[in-house]
């Protein structure tokens, strides 16, 4: 009876604790440390509701206790969209048919991983599925002779390097920078910019690497990049290694310092090198996508491991013309009579 209630006592005292941790999640705009619990959201709500069901089982009376946290649970779970993938809660639209008479266009997001021990995968990848214009992320020192190997394919290039000559962003593309324009790199390497000119139509297209969440210095690289990432075009496509969440306060600050609007996430990339790929679902979604103005985002997906902790997202997406314009003007019009 005494070990029935002290195991009683112990799941209660973890169940609050959990509780504490997400609800600390939900204020990550106050305090980056409290945004760096969010990102655990998901680990946080499904350890919690597990404690909470296990209370019910043992005491029913236990319920004044259990059913708050179930609760929070369920919210929090359905506040990142995590619901949705189980199909308990309806997944929210967020991509557009394919036009029939405009170009689509592909880009492929990749942390490369700065020691990736196959090098050859991450080529084939790309060999396969041909993008328009490749963002990269951990451009090391080793990355720079691969990559050489795509100059004749994707002749139009910018590699930020960072200090350490690890962790730099890199953009290649298959398409010419717009005319008249030099592509740039910012805060240390950790952002590069270029004008991509995609059949007539000029758009930035930006390679983004945020530094770990609090307590290393994610927070206040996010405040140094904010004048780059407001200087971006008004259309504009960026994609990268957040190191953050799609649902954190961190990723919200980067879409509000440049007008961008996120991609729906393609679900969790980053999953540690030594766990198996079978345990993908408890990884984190930290890779981006973010565009504004004439982009149109109509598919997104993960690919296959090509040798990183992070999986590869492809993109397509198409920029509005004119007509594009007009229509969407006149449906707008339309509706609102």
């Amino acid at each position: 009876m005494a070990r029935h209630r002290l195991l009683t006592q112990l799941l209660i005292l973890a169940l609050a604790g959990l509780s504490l941790l997400l609800a600390a999640g939900f204020f990550g705009a106050g305090h980056p440390a409290f945004d760096s619990l969010s990102h655990f959201r998901n680990h946080f709500a499904v350890l919690a509701a597990l404690l909470a069901l296990a209370l019910l089982a043992m005491r029913w009376r236990l319920l004044i206790v259990a059913l708050p946290a179930l609760g929070l649970a369920l919210f929090s779970l359905s506040s990142t969209g995590a619901l949705g993938s189980f199909g308990i809660w309806p997944a929210k639209a967020g991509f557009e048919a394919a036009p029939r008479e405009e170009p689509v266009y592909r880009l492929l997001q990749m942390n490369l991983r700065y020691d990736n021990p196959t090098p050859e995968k991450v080529l084939s990848l790309i060999g396969r599925s041909k993008p328009d214009v490749i963002t990269l992320d951990e451009i090391s020192t080793m990355w720079k002779g691969k990559l050489d190997l795509l100059a004749a394919a994707y002749p139009y290039r910018i590699f930020c390097p960072f200090p350490n000559l690890v962790f730099g962003v890199g953009i290649m593309s298959r398409r010419p920078f717009a005319e008249g324009t030099e592509p740039r790199c910012y805060d240390r390497g950790a952002m590069a910019v270029a004008k991509v000119d995609f059949g007539g139509a000029a758009a930035d297209v930006a390679a983004l690497h945020l530094a770990w969440p609090w307590p290393f210095e994610q927070d206040w690289q996010i405040g140094n990049l904010g004048v780059p990432l407001a200087a971006l075009g008004q259309t504009a496509i960026m994609a990268g290694d957040c190191n953050a969440v799609p649902w954190s306060a961190a990723v919200r600050r980067v879409a509000k310092a440049g007008g961008l609007t996120l991609m729906p996430s393609v679900g969790p990339t980053w999953l540690h090198r030594k766990m198996p790929d079978l345990l993908r679902f408890a990884g984190l979604p930290i890779d981006q996508v973010f565009s504004k103005g004439d982009i149109r985002i109509h598919a997104a997906k993960r690919m296959e491991d090509t040798g990183s902790d992070h999986l590869p997202v492809l993109v397509e997406f198409s920029i509005a013309n004119e007509a594009d314009k007009q229509d969407d003007e006149t449906t707008t019009l339309a509706a609102l009579n």
